[in-house]
């Protein structure tokens, strides 16, 4: 099997490495070569992961498209990823019936640019609601991996071992893909719909039934945020009561939390979407823009405007490197 990794600006090195890896055992235990890799470029060489190591790489040129199925591994922020010689390239690998992949944000240039169509596939959860936002019919689905016909998708991380082992079970065996598992000392081939990300109450390590149903119903009411009151009676408890927990076991009041949660939304938004300000306000439960502003400058130092400017000067710095 022939496999090509085109590497993107800002791409995770363990991401990629979870993915390759697995193929390298699979030809080391198997006593000959199952799986053929090229790693693919825009500008060819050496291809710098965000940690500093990288892989040297063919240009898209020079690569061809004599593959079985070619994915895109991307990070930092795909959706305002732009090349459109890639675009190209891609187009051009479909309609030679080559089977496409997306690893970490990968799958979210595959939908940018069409190639996912009617097809499920996974993404890193970071990059979910910036791709709702952009359309409404892509199928996206909150697993750790998603294959749907030609197309192989994992939300990135460690999801891509976990992808590249059900790749190998479909061809050789589920016995011989435990063999390549257990090598990395990955006693357990996770299942496809497996969580992404631990639950919000493991993140915050609470157990109280009342502070669950609380920050569940923070998490859920975003854009439009309930009061305190509301969050009480909906928990279960008095005000005071749940107050009383929040403080106990979180360590700050319950609005002060709650506005933190939607103020890292918004910062997640501004980074990670091309939504106006005034939208992004809106979707963190902000109705004015001047509230939003100043309230997000005293949480992370920096407007929303900054911030965005800065997100996109970050992705040139990477391009140019």
């Amino acid at each position: 099997m022939r496999l090509a990794f085109i590497l993107t600006t800002g791409y995770s090195l363990m991401a990629t490495a979870s993915a390759v890896e697995p193929l390298r055992a699979a030809n080391h235990l198997a006593g000959k070569k199952l799986y053929e890799i090229s790693f693919v470029s825009a500008e060819g060489g050496l291809a710098k992961s965000t940690a500093g190591g990288g892989f040297e790489t063919l240009t898209m040129a020079g690569a061809g498209s004599d593959f079985d199925l070619v994915f895109v591994v991307a990070g930092g922020n795909p959706m305002s990823y732009e090349d459109p010689d890639l675009g190209r390239y891609l187009r051009k690998l479909n309609a030679n019936k080559v089977k496409l992949g997306g690893i970490s944000g990968g799958a979210a240039i595959l939908a940018r640019f069409g190639l996912l169509e009617n097809r499920r596939f996974a993404v890193h959860w970071q990059h979910i609601e910036a791709l709702e936002e952009l359309s409404s019919a892509l199928l996206i689905e909150r697993r750790l991996f998603v294959i749907d016909r030609d197309r192989y998708t994992c939300a990135g991380g460690v999801a891509a071992l976990d992808m590249m082992l059900a790749i190998v079970a479909s061809e050789h065996g589920t016995v011989f893909a435990r063999s390549v598992s257990d090598w990395f000392i990955h006693t357990q081939m996770r299942l496809a719909d497996e969580p992404q990300r631990a639950t919000l109450a493991q993140q915050l390590n609470i157990t109280h039934p009342a502070l669950i149903a609380a920050t569940n119903l923070m998490a859920s009411h975003i854009a439009d945020p309930l009061n305190e009151q509301q969050i009480a009676d909906l928990s279960g408890l008095s005000s005071r009561q749940l107050q009383r927990l929040f403080t106990e076991q979180i360590g700050e009041p319950i609005m002060q939390f709650y506005r933190k949660m939607r103020l890292e939304k918004a910062n997640e938004l501004l980074q990670q979407s091309t939504l106006p300000i005034t939208e992004v306000a809106i979707a963190a439960g902000f109705s004015s823009l001047s509230h939003f502003s100043r309230t997000f400058r005293e949480q992370f130092n920096s407007t929303p405007r900054r911030r965005r400017a800065d997100s996109r000067k970050n992705m040139t710095v990477l391009r140019t490197m």
